[in-house]
């Protein structure tokens, strides 16, 4: 597996097919013959994921172009993402410079006192202060969340949070000092964590707008909402379909403030109190359009002037159009690993796949690598575990990143043999030891008999009154319907399995998937992309047997939660010690199979050449690399050198 993501991506970049002007009606081709106006004030982005108006957090729902319009509105985190180094910092544009003091207690709680600029402004003109921040904890942790039919977010790593979750007014782990200072509390249980700033994830909500007439006090005891705070009244504020925060935020804290959303498309302009990102960037485009775009007709669309940026392609058929469309040399595209992966998710309560070796049976009657071929051609890869191609652990236990090991500056045999060692650590680690499902029936049978199933009459097999007749859920228009009527149908029957297809739309599936509605399907076919705290020991919880399950399958396992409990538990900054518990989590995971992992692929971004300076990746979506980009015409650029590897992917 060594160098193979490297290679497919450096393929990616070096061929694709010869361009040929032609002019085309509607389809995945696109009219070329003449090259289109864009305009130098506004960029429309075309998404093939459609908004569902989940613009003020994800307790609600969640889909990545919501998340997009999410960071483009709210900003001032105050932590960011330091790439090059791999961790969390203190975001140097809200955190003061020397404004962190940590304290530890006797207990060996951890406590961090933050002193806050006092320069940061919401859209209206109206400071932000440490009350802000307060309140969005506050507000995302209350059991109120919950009356209004969203999920409070779980933060149990802060001092005091189960008791706030219940019903305690007073946050005791969260502190505000004054405008300017706060103080978080981390629990001793949740220390060493791999990600511990990013513990400190918070950005600012107005409370002005969400709970007029309420504020945040401390009385030295810990932060608390005084006023109105009601059920009725966020109800309004938040989910009133014209006015609600949650589809049309009116005050917000990022590069840009939303202008119109009409249930599809959605406009943005500057923020002019917007004074910069972490790295004190603020946008150069003046207005934004999003606007949802189909497969079959996106590329015409581009070549027309219709949209100016085309985000996250990845049907094979489309790239093969787009690299047409590049080759005209007036639109230009950029490529980059997906975070995440398409997989099949068990709902292990039900009696049919509640047995791991049901779902390792069922694991096996999938053609995995045709399904990964039909739909994205040589843009993505079969995954084997809970991982994506953009991840760094994956990278670095795969060989195409480079190993963190400093080559030694004294030629000596000690410091050579020390080299020589840390490189050895490295080169064992291995994606091989996770179980790998392959195609086979007759391996299926022999795991279904073994856990006693037989066949009924009709062929189908039964145990203890239950019958392997299955239900799987998909996104309706999607083409992963037709592809599993030939990679994955054919194959339960011969196992003794019936499978029925179910077109649903993508916020039923969510919504059996995050347990919001009655789970009607025994699996779902769902894709994801990981945050950049990866920590899935935070999806495990108590069921009700007082067994530890994963909340999105029910699978039951002890051993899979106490691995993702030391990948948790890794010293900040030990890369090595990280990797090896993520491969051990990896490996559990694969045996268990809360879910089948499908593949992991490569996103494409198409745009004219005067869109300069845009340059997203794995962790930076469109909405935060349009920070760094401008309009403006065409400069000639020095031809890049071809590399034999694709390193320029990782750097």
């Amino acid at each position: 597996m060594k160098r193979i993501l490297s290679m497919l991506l450096t393929v990616m970049v070096l061929l694709g097919p010869a361009f040929s002007a032609r002019a085309e009606e509607d389809g995945a081709g696109a009219e070329t013959s003449t090259f289109p106006e864009f305009s130098y004030e506004e960029l429309t982005v075309g998404n093939p994921t459609r908004v569902e108006g989940f613009f003020f957090t994800d307790l609600w729902g969640n889909n990545t172009s919501d998340l997009d319009v999410r960071e483009l509105l709210h900003g001032y985190n105050l932590v960011s993402w330091d790439e090059e180094n791999g961790m969390y910092v203190m975001n140097p544009t809200v955190v003061a410079d020397g404004g962190v003091v940590v304290l530890d207690s006797e207990e060996g709680d951890r406590t961090y006192l933050l002193t806050l600029y006092s320069d940061l402004k919401y859209s209206d003109g109206t400071p932000i202060t440490a009350r802000d921040y307060a309140f969005s904890l506050l507000l995302q942790m209350s059991p109120v969340i919950a009356e209004l039919g969203g999920a409070p977010l779980r933060m149990d790593y802060l001092d005091g949070a189960a008791e706030y979750a219940e019903g305690e007014p007073v946050f005791r782990g969260v502190r505000v000092m004054s405008d300017t200072q706060m103080m978080l509390t981390v629990r001793k249980e949740y220390l060493p964590f791999f990600y511990e700033l990013g513990l400190l994830d918070c950005q600012p909500y107005p409370i002005h707008v969400i709970a007029p007439g309420c504020e945040v006090k401390d009385e030295g005891n810990g932060a608390y909402i005084s006023g109105p705070f009601t059920a009725e009244l966020l109800r309004k504020t938040i989910l009133d379909p014209e006015t609600g925060y949650m589809s049309h935020p009116s005050v917000v804290s990022g590069p840009y403030t939303l202008t119109s959303f009409d249930g599809t498309v959605c406009t943005f302009e500057k923020n002019p109190f917007f004074k910069g990102n972490a790295d004190g960037v603020t946008p150069m485009i003046q207005r934004l359009r999003l606007v949802p775009v189909e497969n079959d007709t996106m590329m015409s669309q581009l070549a027309r002037g219709e949209v100016g940026l085309l985000n996250k392609v990845t049907r094979a058929d489309v790239i093969a159009s787009g690299a047409e469309l590049a080759a005209s040399g007036y639109f230009r595209y950029a490529n980059y690993p997906r975070m995440g992966l398409t997989f099949i998710s068990f709902n292990c309560e039900k009696p049919t796949v509640s047995s791991a070796a049901v779902r390792q049976a069922i694991a096996s009657c999938i053609d995995r690598d045709q399904l990964t071929a039909e739909y994205t051609g040589n843009y993505g890869l079969r995954v084997d575990g809970y991982y994506g191609l953009g991840q760094w652990m994956y990278q670095l236990v795969n060989g195409t990143m480079m190993y963190p090991v400093q080559e030694p500056e004294e030629n000596t045999a000690e410091a050579q043999a020390k080299y020589e060692s840390e490189l050895a650590a490295w080169q064992e680690l291995s994606l091989d030891i996770i179980p790998k499902y392959t195609l086979s029936t007759e391996e299926a049978i022999r795991l279904l008999e073994a856990d006693g199933w037989k066949p009924g009459a009709d062929g189908i097999r039964e145990k203890d009154g239950v019958r392997l007749e299955l239900t799987l859920g998909y996104p309706a228009g999607n083409t992963a319907g037709e592809m599993m009527e030939t990679t994955f149908v054919p194959y339960l029957q011969e196992a003794g399995i019936g499978l029925r297809l179910t077109p649903l739309e993508i916020n039923d599936l969510l919504d059996q998937f995050y347990h919001r509605t009655e789970r009607t399907a025994d699996m779902l076919y769902l894709g994801t992309n990981f945050d950049l705290m990866f920590d899935p020991a935070a999806h495990f919880s108590a069921g009700q047997k007082g067994s530890i399950t994963w909340d999105f399958s029910e699978a039951e396992d002890e051993t899979l939660y106490q691995l993702a409990l030391e990948m948790r538990r890794t010293e900040p900054g030990d890369l090595l010690g990280y990797c090896r518990k993520w491969l051990a989590f990896q490996q559990r995971f694969a045996e268990v199979v809360p879910m089948i992992p499908l593949y992991s692929n490569v996103y494409f971004d198409y745009f004219p050449r005067i869109l300069q300076n845009y340059s997203p990746s794995g962790s930076a979506s469109w909405s935060d690399a349009v920070l760094n980009a401008y309009l403006s015409d065409a400069q000639e650029e020095p031809e890049e050198e071809n590399l034999e590897e694709g390193e320029e992917i990782f750097e």
